[in-house]
């Protein structure tokens, strides 16, 4: 029942007798047995939802405050004192009781246990919960009587509130009873831990609660077993086994608990040296070990705890910011300290609020900067700090020690850093008063030097740890040594208020008191050895035994020995064994004493592992958990933005000629001259062309076939006479005599050749000079020609060998038009098509060239390193010959891939904007620098035929093979040599592994050195060979992943980590010794790697199989955040670097795939948690990822959301999902922008597949993490849907329809088209802007334009059904209907249809047909009234449109609370009057012209556009508007300079200018409206920067429903929702009758806000807008004078989304705007606003259409 006192306050109890009956007592009178009670100050028993506040409470003998079975406790401002005599006394003791709070309480119990708060449980109360709450508290949490008197009891939740621990320290203590099977009795245990700060008080307490679970939990399996003796104790000790069950890994070197809690970070301090004293020491006591009986305690040494006196806290100052936003500023100080505190509240939410502060001083004006600072803060410019507040659910607080007494006041702003958002105190500084405090008297006392150097220390660190440079270093030594005094006076401040200096020593040296005394054990009082370095050395001997976890055999313990065993494993397995293993070490340490070693160097010697130590490794032991998982650091997603934009279209289309700008236009050399002579001849189809680098010099091949006939061409640039040695060939690599008829003039024939001497040819048209041969070949006998050439007796070959040309490339190599490479670096892509042809030869000499032209890419930026990525994806997925009549040795191809791979990470350093495809371009190049495995390949296949005898046949052959050129096939023939062997010599086994890896007999014949046997072995050679073999497959693969990870087929890679373990290994180094001849291999380890790096990628490596994949992905992205500022750092192994990350990302992929499984029955909120893992990998392998990281960030606060069972979680998942689908789309369509033009113009070139260029881009993506999102995303969609409500479909416009489908990528590309017959469109991109063509009844899309965008309107007012579709099988059936005829009936929510016959057209009344109608719609012609500029006082129908007169009529009709712009306009009549002026009269005839041709040319429009923009304005006009403006408040632009005039003339001249635009244009041209009578005034007004912008329109749209209003809001400046900005606004509808709550429909997914510096906006009012019947608003442009800065936009942070209450008050002004407006006119309204401050304001009305 709940207690009669619900608040008990200010009371005071003083000075109570020791024996003295409680003086309060508060019990339930209706229970029947009430608890016995120690003397007691004031209890509550049984009573529920209590508070107790101000209350002083002294010498009370046992007990101070007492609550029994109770709930729903706070405790606040409560101050307990006793004597530093008095005994073990309670401060607050909580009895079987839960949900607690205790605030800004003192509770001084006693000297031993300082503050205190008691909790005990005595009888069956199971699973009871205290949640303690703890706000600058320093005190001591005692839980004791847990299963007393052989009761059941438990503790199974201490929490404490997270960021709310604050500063102070708080200390832990367990007091269980447990029952000593062998005594028959109950012995109590006793644990304490102290001293530790947040975060490790909340670790600590949920770490000590996993124990005494774990007690609890055994004492009732003991009660339950039925067996006696040895029997019941093996029942615990299983029993026990099966319980401990940490879900820990060995990451970082720590267990963890089952909260994720590492064990060893929790008591690092135990490890020093120090003494422990009673009050500060962990420790299990009366615990009998089954050695000699002995008794042995556990102790574990915490920090010291530091004391603080409770302030007196009161409200020093309140402030009400921006109306809804409220302050309010606290000041306590303590009398007996001269610390006074600031604890600043705000009721605003934000991950980046900052108090922007400093301090003033006595006789100071000025602030400056304090000595002592909050964490987290820092120094701002020198001039502030900056110090972050906490947060707490939809508020912000921070707190402020202020230690100074000189200091009088804080003054401070507020600031959100991510919003740029300022509170300020009416324009100024908030100005807080500090309470004078008495200053402290310093001593004239010395306080030690070396305390004076800690100090200053622990001033540094607190400081951010400085560091200064060699030229600063002088500079800084003033600096240091006022640190340095700065720090003595903070001693000698602690002095004079009371510390002594041996507390002080204490508390710096972490050294805790030494007044406890323990009594030492016998063996301690003969030799003097502590007890510690017994621990000490227990432990290093369970090191050296390899850590196992010892039987309870091998410990001899009984059930309470082997749970403090447990228990201290628990704690950092100081303790390794309780029993034999402490003796043993006593033993070593004994002998040491023997031999007259001191305890001091003992314990040197401990340190360094010098004392002798004789253990045995002991087997490890099966581990009792399954599940290993990552303690993740908490990291700021912020840190993980890039900035580095890709090039947007427009960019890209004056890049495309970059081929000619940035890279310098190739000048043609001679053969290429004659080549193009040649090439230009008529009828002429190009079979193939090469071109030879013979040193400086150049031999051209070109084959044609003009007519029918084949003719081959040859042409070089030597200036000696050259003689041609050739022949034809029939197959390829033969020679044979040339027939008589081919054979030239003067030519030789020779025995299988002919020799033809080169004749000189030269040109006037094309300058050249060269000397050429050409024969014409009838037959198609022939398929090739090889030759050499003879010069000065001097034979030349090609690299050795003998030069071949082919006749033709064959059928897939047909030579495609390469186009203009437009959007490509042209020059780049022709020299590498110059240069395939020696690429061709060899892997070698494919990456040194790819080397030799890197700087060139590297000129060319973006579109030059997509230009060496197509090339080197072409020779990865096998569309480039990799190697043709070139020997070269696998050392060689390393050398060369070194050089290239060292290139591009030097590149990679110094490009950060275009590190995304670099990394793509390393990824298909691979690691190189494996020229020692390249030699091992050579040396181990030796061994291996000598080891096994088999030096001739197959083995022989594969030998010359791989001598000649390693490639990933050799990788598969290894392995269908094991398959063989092991299938007992089976060849057919053999061919099946060739086969199925794609390796024919064809293949292998093909082959430089060609493998022409199968092996034959014999039986006795089979454990040798598979042992070999296995080894030399390891080799193998090793230099494959260094060579081509993305190339080598599934064989390569037996295990998903076989790149990763490479890539680790190059990074965290190795050595593999040679054997006999062979080579050894040594890669040292990167330095510099992260702190605990290598045991998260062994737990990585560990795991990398494993099918529930969640704690890997976990712990792959963990290593890539680790190794994310590497990548940003130059290094000389960079490349290992990002080779690693490479793999890091890739293994994600893959793990995320295999654990596709697991989420086909999973809930929603598993598949949001991968999707943020997947996204997160995403943006660390993007570079312009800031959308991706706030979709990341809105992802994790979906999540929250769902966890916390929030009524929009899945509304709001779904804004989400639909943002993420944007920024992948957005990453899509730059891969296609960047790629697939330098795809296809170089494949063109290289004579690649056609059908490999169409999907090139698609591959791409399809290899990325960006394929494997949008998997998750369209299993995520349909879940959200029906939880949400939202159906397949939402109908924006329900008009009955029925037409022809007809299917088009775009809208935009048919806007302007006119279907004949009634037509559905179905339309994959509407942006919103565009207009519908005549003809069309309905368009269907599965974008999302807004409901309130042009084409939405547009769609209503010409009663046309539009409808996105959320369903792709829907939409996918639909599209499968093109051509037929279908009739849509939509509802509010769906929309049903089904096909006609037709006939059935007929009877339709649907076809929204107007053929040849005239139009009913008039204008009128504007004229010139004499006057260039008016106020909004003198606005008329016959000066300006009906915008303008609206903004007019609402001045001082609405209420006050709704801001309406001050406005001046240009009137009709101006623009044909500026135009008729004389300076203009060039500008008027260029546009009578275009007009004329208008008709016939469409591409005029743009044309008059820019005609219009050189328009000069008539000085009147500017007086004019200048008057006008000023006269109306307005600034004038040109008081800031000429160039804002001119800026303002040029938005003015865009406003008129936009009569002009194509939509407007024939949207006037459809209803047949007269375009000479179209008149444009421009209505001027001051831009209101707006934090968000809306649109109402009072009549809901979408249902006609007048009783209710729809509104959609952005953030930013409206022109995102009007304009073709992608993704949705925010909507709500609101019922008139209940407009203070708003009804939110789907939240924002816009991931762009548009903002702007205060400026002027022009905007168009012209007299064809708003007519009745022809809605022309939104046709024409409204010009700001400045331009607008695009944002990417952060939800997760914006009030509107996050804060229910602010979301609620914004968006009920808004429709009480748009209500008070709708009332005012008395028809419903179309309005446009925007929100500043809080504030609304109209900036536009027109009645809804």
């Amino acid at each position: 029942m709940n207690s009669p006192f619900k608040v008990l306050e200010k009371l005071m109890v003083k000075d109570l007798a020791g024996g003295v009956p409680p003086t309060f007592r508060f019990v339930n009178k209706k229970l029947k047995h009430n608890p016995d009670m120690k003397p007691t100050a004031l209890s509550f028993c049984d009573s529920n939802n209590v508070t107790v506040r101000d209350i002083e409470i002294m010498n009370s003998p046992q007990c101070h405050l007492k609550f029994d079975s109770s709930s729903g406790i706070k405790v606040n401002n409560i101050t307990i004192n006793s004597p530093e005599i008095s005994p073990d006394t309670d401060g607050i003791h909580l009895q079987n009781t839960k949900d607690v709070e205790i605030h800004h309480s003192n509770t001084g119990c006693g000297k031993n246990l300082g503050n205190k708060v008691i909790y005990s449980m005595f009888g069956n109360h199971v699973n009871q919960r205290l949640h303690v709450q703890l706000l600058e508290l320093e005190m001591t949490i005692v839980s004791t009587g847990l299963g007393k008197d052989k009761s059941v009891a438990c503790v199974s939740v201490i929490a404490v509130e997270k960021n709310l621990v604050t500063k102070y320290s708080v200390e832990l203590r367990i007091e269980t009873w447990q029952y000593n099977c062998r005594e028959n009795n109950y012995v109590k245990l006793f644990y304490m831990l102290s001293g530790y700060k947040e975060p490790e008080t909340k670790r600590i307490l949920v770490f000590i609660l996993e124990i005494l679970k774990l007690c609890w939990k055994c004492a009732e399996l003991f009660e339950s077993c039925s067996e006696s003796g040895e029997s019941r104790r093996g029942f615990l000790e299983s029993s026990l086994k099966s319980l401990l069950r940490p879900t820990a890994s060995e990451h970082r070197s720590s267990r963890l608990n089952s909260s994720g809690i590492p064990a060893n970070s929790l008591f690092q301090s135990a490890r020093r040296q120090s003494s422990s004293f009673y009050g500060s020491s962990l420790r299990a006591r009366k615990i009998r070990l089954g050695v000699a009986g002995a008794r042995r305690s556990f102790i574990f040494t915490p920090r010291a705890v530091l004391a603080m006196d409770p302030p007196s806290e009161q409200l020093a100052e309140k402030f009400n910011l921006d109306g809804n936003i409220e302050m309010q500023v606290f000041v306590s100080n303590s009398s007996a300290s001269s610390i006074a505190q600031v604890d600043i509240q705000i009721n605003y939410s934000s991950d980046s609020l900052q108090l922007h502060w400093g301090v003033i001083r006595d006789r100071q004006e000025k602030w400056v900067l304090p000595s002592s600072q909050p964490d987290g803060s820092r120094n701002y410019k020198n001039r502030a700090l900056r110090s972050p507040f906490m947060k707490s659910d939809s508020n912000s607080y921070i707190k402020i020690a202020i230690d100074d007494p000189a200091i009088r006041a804080i003054e401070f702003l507020v600031v959100d850093e991510a919003q740029n958002k300022w509170l300020k105190n009416n324009g100024q500084n908030f100005h807080v008063e500090i309470p004078m405090r008495e200053k402290l008297t310093i001593p004239n006392v010395s306080v030690p030097e070396e305390l004076v150097q800690i100090q200053a220390y622990l001033r540094w660190e607190r400081n951010g740890k400085q560091m200064y440079t060699p030229e600063k270093e002088k500079a800084s030594v003033k600096h240091r040594l006022e640190e340095y005094e700065a720090a003595r006076f903070e001693l000698l401040e602690k002095v004079a208020r009371g510390t002594s200096i041996e507390d002080l020593r204490a508390t710096l040296t972490n050294k805790n008191d030494t007044r406890e005394i323990k009594e030492p054990s016998v063996s301690q009082k003969e030799n003097n050895l502590p007890d510690d370095l017994v621990q000490k050395q227990a432990y290093v001997r369970w090191e050296k035994a390899g850590k196992p976890n010892f039987s309870p055999e091998q410990q001899q313990v009984n059930f309470l020995s082997f749970l403090g065993q447990l228990v201290s494993e628990l704690f950092l397995r100081l303790v390794a064994s309780a029993g034999r293993e402490f003796e043993k070490a006593r033993e070593e340490l004994q002998a040491e004493l023997g031999k007259g070693v001191s305890v001091d160097e003992i314990r040197k010697k401990i340190g360094k592992g010098e004392i002798k130590t004789k253990v045995s490794k002991q087997p490890q032991n099966t581990r009792y958990f399954s599940t290993e998982v990552i303690q993740r650091k908490g990291r700021d997603l912020m840190q993980l933005i890039n900035k580095h934009a890709a090039k947007s279209a427009e960019d890209k289309a004056s890049t495309s000629v970059e081929g000619k700008n940035s890279i310098e236009p190739k000048v043609l050399k001679a053969v290429e001259l004659f080549a193009k002579e040649k090439e230009e001849q008529d009828d002429v189809t190009v079979l193939n062309k090469k071109i030879f680098k013979l040193a400086d010099k150049e031999l051209l091949v070109l084959v044609t076939k003009p007519g029918g006939k084949m003719k081959v061409h040859l042409a070089t640039d030597f200036e000696e006479p050259v003689t041609l040695h050739w022949a034809l060939s029939k197959k390829a690599g033969e020679w044979l005599e040339p027939p008589p008829t081919v054979l030239p003039p003067g030519s030789v024939a020779l025995k299988e050749a002919a020799e033809t001497q080169l004749k000189n040819e030269s040109s006037s048209e094309h300058s050249y000079l060269v000397q050429s041969f050409e024969i014409e070949i009838e037959e198609d006998i022939f398929v090739g020609m090889p030759f050499v050439l003879l010069s000065n007796g001097r034979w030349i070959k090609n690299n050795g060998s003998d030069f071949y040309i082919e006749f033709s490339r064959g059928s897939k190599h047909v030579q495609k038009d390469a186009g203009d490479g437009t959007g490509t670096a042209k020059a780049l892509l022709d020299k590498i098509a110059e240069m395939e042809s020696e690429a061709q030869k060899s892997f070698m000499h494919r990456f040194n060239i790819a080397a030799d032209l890197m700087n060139k890419a590297k000129d060319a930026g973006e579109l030059g390193f997509a230009g060496i990525l197509v090339w080197m994806r072409f020779m990865a997925t096998r569309q480039l010959i990799w190697n043709k009549n070139y020997n070269v040795k696998p050392r060689e191809i390393s050398k060369a891939q070194d050089r290239l791979t060292d290139l591009l990470q030097d590149i990679f350093a110094s490009n950060p904007q275009n590190q995304e495809l670099l990394r793509m371009i390393m990824s298909t190049v691979g690691r190189g620098g494996e020229g020692d495995v390249g030699q091992r390949i050579r040396d181990e296949i030796l061994v291996i035929q000598r080891n096994n005898e088999c030096k001739g046949g197959m083995m022989e052959e594969w030998h010359q093979k791989l001598h000649n050129n390693t490639s990933p096939d050799d990788v598969i023939i290894c392995q269908a040599l094991i398959d063989y062997i092991k299938s007992d010599f089976d060849i057919s086994v053999y061919w099946k592994t060739l086969n199925e890896n794609g390796i024919t007999k064809e293949r292998i014949l093909s082959y430089d050195r060609a493998i022409h046997s199968e092996p034959n072995f014999r039986r006795d050679q089979r454990d040798g060979l598979l042992h070999d073999l296995g080894n030399y497959l390891r080799t193998l693969k090793d230099k494959m992943r260094s060579l081509e990870p993305h190339v080598v087929c599934d064989r390569l890679a037996v295990h998903s980590g076989a790149d990763l373990e490479s890539a680790i290994t190059n990074c965290m180094g190795y050595r593999s010794e040679g054997q006999g001849f062979m080579v050894g291999v040594q890669i040292n380890p990167i330095p510099g790697l992260p702190s605990g790096f290598p045991e998260l990628l062994r737990f990585v490596l560990k795991h990398v199989e494993d099918k529930n994949v969640e704690a890997l992905v976990e712990g792959l992205l963990e290593a890539r955040q680790e190794l994310r500022p590497l990548l940003f750092k130059s290094n000389n192994r960079l490349k290992d670097i990002i080779f690693l990350d490479i793999a890091l990302d890739s293994t994600v992929r893959t793990a995320i795939e295999r654990g596709y499984e697991d989420l086909n029955n999973a809930g929603s909120e598993k598949i949001m948690y991968f999707i943020t893992l997947v996204l997160e990998n995403l943006a660390l392998s993007s570079d312009d990822n800031e959308d991706l990281v706030y979709c990341l960030k809105e992802w994790k606060h979906a999540l929250s959301m769902s966890n916390s069972k929030s009524d929009h979680w899945a509304l709001y998942s779904k804004s989400v999902l639909d943002r993420t689908r944007l920024a992948l789309a957005s990453k899509a369509e730059w891969y296609q922008q960047v790629l697939q033009p330098s795809a296809e113009y170089l494949g063109s070139l290289l004579g690649v597949d056609q059908g490999a260029l169409n999907i090139f881009t698609e591959e791409i993506i399809r290899a990325g993490s960006a394929a494997t999102l949008s998997t998750l995303l369209n299993r995520l969609d349909p879940v959200l849907r029906q939880t949400a409500h939202l159906g397949s479909w939402q109908v924006i416009s329900p008009v009955e329809a029925v037409g022809y489908v007809v299917v088009v990528d775009e809208l935009l590309t048919v806007q302007h088209k006119t279907y004949n017959m009634p037509t559905i469109l179905v339309a994959k991109r509407v942006k919103g802007e565009e207009e519908i063509p005549d003809g069309a009844v309905a368009l269907l899309t599965p974008d999302m334009p807004d409901v309130l965008s042009h084409v939405s309107v547009r769609a209503r007012n010409s009663k046309v059904c539009f409808a996105t579709c959320f369903d792709p099988d829907i939409l996918a059936n639909l599209q499968a209907y093109e051509g037929k005829l279908l009739r849509l009936k939509p509802t509010s929510a769906d929309i049903v249809y089904s096909e006609l016959k037709e006939g059935e057209l007929a009877d339709s009344n649907s076809t929204n047909l107007t053929e040849g109608s005239p139009s009913p719609i008039k204008l009128v012609r504007k004229e010139f009234n004499g006057r260039y500029a008016i106020s909004s006082e003198e606005f008329t129908s016959e000066m300006v449109g009906a915008k303008s007169r609206n903004i007019s009529y609402l001045k001082g009709k609405v209420p006050t609370w709704i801001g309406i712009p001050t406005s001046v306009a240009l009137p009709f009549g101006v623009f044909e009057k500026v135009l008729s002026e004389d300076s203009n009269q060039e500008v008027a005839n260029k546009l009578q012209l275009l007009k004329k041709n208008l008709g016939e040319e469409l591409s005029a429009l743009k044309e008059i556009r820019q005609t219009v923009l050189q328009l000069t304005a008539p000085p009147q006009l500017v007086q004019e508007l200048k008057t006008k403006m000023q006269s109306s408040g307005m600034p004038w632009p040109g008081d800031e300079g000429e160039q804002r005039w001119d800026q303002a003339w040029m938005a003015i001249k865009k406003v008129w200018a936009s009569k002009w635009n194509e939509r407007a244009y024939f949207s006037t041209r459809k209803v047949k409206l007269d375009h000479d009578y179209l008149c444009m005034a421009v209505l001027v007004q001051e831009v209101i920067n707006a934090d968000y912008a809306f649109v109402i329109h009072t009549t809901n749209p979408s249902s006609g429903d007048s009783s209710e209003i729809y509104a959609e809001v952005v953030k930013g400046l409206g022109e995102t929702l009007v304009g073709a900005y992608p993704g949705r606004a925010l909507s709500f509808i609101c019922k008139k009758n209940d407009l203070n709550s708003p009804q939110v429909l789907g939240y924002p997914s816009k991931p762009i806000g548009l903002f702007i510096r205060r400026s002027i906006i022009f905007r168009s009012d012209s007299n064809g807008e708003d007519l009745e019947g022809y809605a022309g608003a939104g046709l024409y442009d409204s010009v700001p004078m400045d331009e607008e800065e695009k944002v990417v936009l952060d939800y997760s942070s914006d009030p509107l989304i996050t804060d229910e209450k602010f979301r609620r008050s914004i968006l009920s002004s808004i429709a009480r705007a748009g209500n008070a407006i709708e009332e005012l006119y008395g028809s419903a309204q179309d309005i446009e606003g925007v929100v500043r401050d809080g504030n609304v304001y109209v900036v536009q009305t027109r009645p809804q259409v």
